[in-house]
């Protein structure tokens, strides 16, 4: 064989390679480079509620989770636009959306499938996962990777407000408890849970969002565009 068809073979080598791994590229950027289509939905959206979960220790792993150091909540601008309409509608019927989280860092991600093989930490299983072993949440719940990190999917619910005062519409569980009583359409919960469920998924669904239907609570964008996972930090 020449050394121009070794070269040649070389670089069709490199070019698959290059390919293969597009898909699944993470692309880690400065803590301040915020990409130019993301937006902060507490500013952008009005009488947006933003709680956090991942920036507190109010979530199944029991810990503060890398890479969110402040209850914020990025989205990409088509995402976020979509939302901006639908917390409209919702705010003529006293009404609002609630976020628990938003675009989330890889390094999140990373910290989740950790957690997920440390079963000697069983200390959020009751309130978590209490009827389902822990290393059984690697796939249907926890994944390597997420659309989240592509900033364009959410966790979220409905809330009702009168003046100061905010209560969550009664979805039967808990936010990220991972239980067959967390998928969409269950007839574990109460016929009015049912309906709130249906309530947060159709208003939804009209503006461009798909529910995952084992999390009541989880939606994505619907984009023709394609969008590659990132790793800058929530701050």
């Amino acid at each position: 064989m020449g050394v121009n068809m070794q070269i040649v073979l070389i670089l069709i080598l490199i070019l698959q390679s290059i390919i293969g791994c597009s898909a699944s590229t993470v692309v880690s950027l400065n803590q301040n480079n915020i990409p130019k289509d993301f937006v902060n939905v507490g500013d952008y959206i009005e009488g947006m509620v933003i709680d956090a979960r991942y920036f507190s220790k109010n979530n199944f792993t029991g810990n503060n989770v890398n890479g969110y150091l402040a209850n914020k909540c990025y989205l990409r601008r088509e995402a976020a636009l979509s939302l901006k309409k639908i917390q409209a509608e919702l705010l003529k019927k006293n009404m609002r959306l609630k976020m628990y989280d938003c675009y989330r860092p890889q390094r999140a991600v990373d910290q989740f499938i950790l957690w997920t093989r440390n079963t000697k930490d069983q200390s959020t299983k009751a309130v978590y996962y209490p009827r389902i072993d822990k290393a059984d949440l690697l796939g249907p719940y926890i994944a390597s990777k997420s659309g989240h990190s592509k900033g364009n999917t959410i966790d979220l619910t409905i809330v009702l407000f009168d003046d100061e005062n905010f209560e969550e519409l009664d979805m039967g569980s808990k936010y990220d408890l991972f239980d067959p009583k967390s998928h969409t359409i269950t007839q574990l919960i109460t016929e009015q849970q049912q309906k709130n469920r249906l309530i947060l998924k159709e208003i939804m669904e009209q503006h461009n969002f798909q529910n995952y239907d084992m999390e009541w609570w989880h939606y994505s964008f619907i984009s023709n565009k394609e969008y590659e996972y990132l790793d800058f930090l929530v701050k």
